[in-house]
């Protein structure tokens, strides 16, 4: 083509470097090597490369104050540095042109690879002994005898062999060398690492091997060589395998998909896929043996405590109307309740101490890390008690908790690896008045959220109590709040009607994780508490009862389950300790 053409046009001001330009004087180039690269140079008969050259008017021209354009040849010196420029160009292409065959061979070779590997095919040697059928956790040496030492054969079962078995499991890790393949199970209920050798790496599933894909695997139980390591020091060598279910690759891989640099949003919205990750998965598993121990502790305690079942669609509020999710309930006006509290108190007079574990509902627009729109509750209410008793029976129920769940030795390994600096709280646990509190956030210059000193009265702000809680470093029951900033029902103090019979319990790390009170017992004082609150009693006629037929001291409290487990559990948020986090606008999946 450069034969063909006289002139090449370069305008470094007008021209485009693009497939709009052509070189020609109405459609210029922006720069030389551009012009190269469309049009390259040649000994003879190459092409003129033309560039605009700026000079004043004349007289007999334009104006002399005007700028006149010429098209002059490009000078010696730009001619030489687009040269070079155009030579590491053609360098750099060449290279380009020679990866692009080496992969386009590696493309083929793969390929052909892959076809090959239709065609080598495995089965079950039905000479090999019968397997057992395990889970991955199974490790009784009555079931499942391991064999050590070594063997010339990839799958030997000779004298002293160890047990044949069948595992199910999807692929957590996977790591591939020259003829072996290593691959960890996962089934939920733990981990086995799998080796695979000879023929079963050569075929088409072994070469597309991918992560989470499920197998079915037939092998002998090893223990692991000395030196190397594997979950529970043992590994199945395997004879036989099939795949259930393969996993998406390349850009649908789990691995890329929830990456551990994606953003928290993307995370959230693979959470399906986050709860198969071993932090994510050890958490909810935590989170099952706080359950189980919650509910042995209450029915181990003197007096024990009962379950029952509140409903969780209501038309009271507990905790102010400002945070309830309301909705059309056959056309009466009901909410999804914010705490069981209420229902709970009910049932002392015949049920004796009760406790419940059931969801309860904020909406409250708060992104806090402590925060969520929807948590698990687990609350009691305990009948004729004081408020030393309040707190000695919590107390003991969150360290019996505590005790209970560690003494699993699969809770606190999973504790120990999430939370390696965990410490077992030290009873009693330190008691702090409000007022005390709020001289010790000045004496701190710890401020208010509008940087003002805390004073009697304030609502002490989440940032402000946390660091108080993770500079004294012990658990605090912070109690005797004021009667303005607490629930309507709370008991006020005999001994200071300023303030109430109440308590927070703050852990380090993550602050409050409950709150209770001693409850109104008097029927004229709770009357007095609707009025001052502006609450019409009408609809609580059933809780304002229980004043009227054979009232009672009594107590209780609210623990939130998410945030106990975030301080067990060491995590940054409460929002990793729900299966399925519903926070401010946060609904799926």
């Amino acid at each position: 083509m450069a034969a063909h053409i006289k002139s090449v046009y370069v305008d470094e001001e007008l021209g485009k470097d693009d497939g709009s330009a052509d070189g020609s004087e109405q459609k210029p180039y922006k720069t030389l090597l551009f012009a190269h690269i469309q049009y390259p140079p040649a000994p003879s008969d190459g092409p003129q490369y033309l560039t605009v050259k700026k000079v004043p008017g004349t007289d007999q021209g334009p104006s002399v104050s005007e700028i006149h354009r010429e098209w002059v040849p490009a000078t010696k010196s730009a001619l030489k540095k687009a040269g070079n420029l155009y030579d590491q160009h053609k360098r750099k292409q060449a290279k380009g042109d020679q990866l692009a065959i080496r992969e386009k061979q590696e493309a083929e070779k793969r390929r052909q690879a892959l076809e090959d590997a239709k065609n080598i095919q495995i089965h079950q040697d039905p000479r090999l002994p019968k397997a057992v059928k395990i889970r991955l956790n199974k490790k009784d040496p009555a079931v499942v005898k391991l064999r050590s030492g070594e063997s010339k054969k990839d799958v030997d079962y000779s004298e002293g062999r160890g047990t044949r078995v069948q595992v199910t499991g999807r692929v957590h890790r996977l790591r591939t060398q020259k003829d072996v393949i290593f691959l960890t199970l996962q089934d939920g209920y733990g981990f086995l690492q799998c080796v695979l050798t000879g023929d079963l790496t050569k075929t088409y599933d072994a070469i597309t091997m991918t992560l989470e894909t499920s197998l079915e695997v037939y092998g002998e139980m090893w223990k692991v060589p000395p030196g190397q390591h594997a979950p529970d020091d043992r590994e199945l060598h395997a004879d036989y395998y099939a795949v259930i279910g393969k996993a998406a690759g390349d850009k649908e891989a789990i691995s890329t998909r929830v990456s551990p640099d994606a953003d928290p949003q993307t995370l959230y919205d693979n959470r399906h896929l986050v709860l198969r990750g071993e932090n994510s998965s050890s958490v909810m598993k935590v989170r099952a043996a706080l359950l189980r121990a919650f509910r042995q502790t209450y029915e181990e305690i003197t007096p024990s405590c009962l379950e029952v079942t509140p409903p969780c669609m209501v038309q009271t509020q507990v905790e102010g109307g400002a945070t309830l999710f309301a909705f059309d309930y056959y056309g009466q006006k009901a909410y999804l309740t914010q705490s069981s509290q209420l229902y709970l108190e009910t049932c002392l007079p015949s049920l004796g101490n009760v406790f419940c574990v059931a969801p309860s509902f904020r909406a409250e627009k708060s992104q806090t890390r402590r925060h969520l729109s929807e948590y698990t509750h687990i609350e009691a209410e305990l009948d004729f008690i004081t408020f030393d008793d309040l707190l000695a029976h919590l107390e003991l129920v969150m360290c019996r908790v505590v005790e209970i769940s560690l003494a699993n030795p699969q809770i606190a390994t999973l504790v120990l690896e999430l939370n390696p600096k965990f410490e077992v709280p030290e009873r009693p646990f330190k008691r702090m008045k409000y007022a005390d509190a709020i001289d010790w956030l000045v004496e701190h210059d710890i401020r208010t959220g509008e940087g003002e000193p805390h004073k009697f009265g304030d609502d002490i702000a989440e940032a402000a109590e946390r660091k108080m809680t993770d500079i004294i470093n012990r658990p605090i029951f912070l109690t005797h709040f004021p009667v303005e900033i607490k629930a309507f029902y709370m008991k006020r103090d005999p001994q200071d009607p300023r303030v109430t019979e109440s308590v927070d319990c703050l852990m380090p790390g993550v602050g409050e994780i409950v709150g209770g009170s001693m409850r109104m017992d008097d029927y004229d004082e709770l009357m007095e508490a609707y009025k001052r609150v502006e609450i019409d009693p009408a609809p609580y006629y059933w809780y304002t009862d229980q004043r009227k037929y054979g009232t009672s001291p009594h107590g209780g409290y609210g623990l939130g389950l998410e945030r106990f487990l975030a301080w067990l559990c060491g995590r940054y948020t409460v929002k990793e300790c729900s299966l399925y986090p519903r926070f401010t606008d946060r609904c799926t999946p």
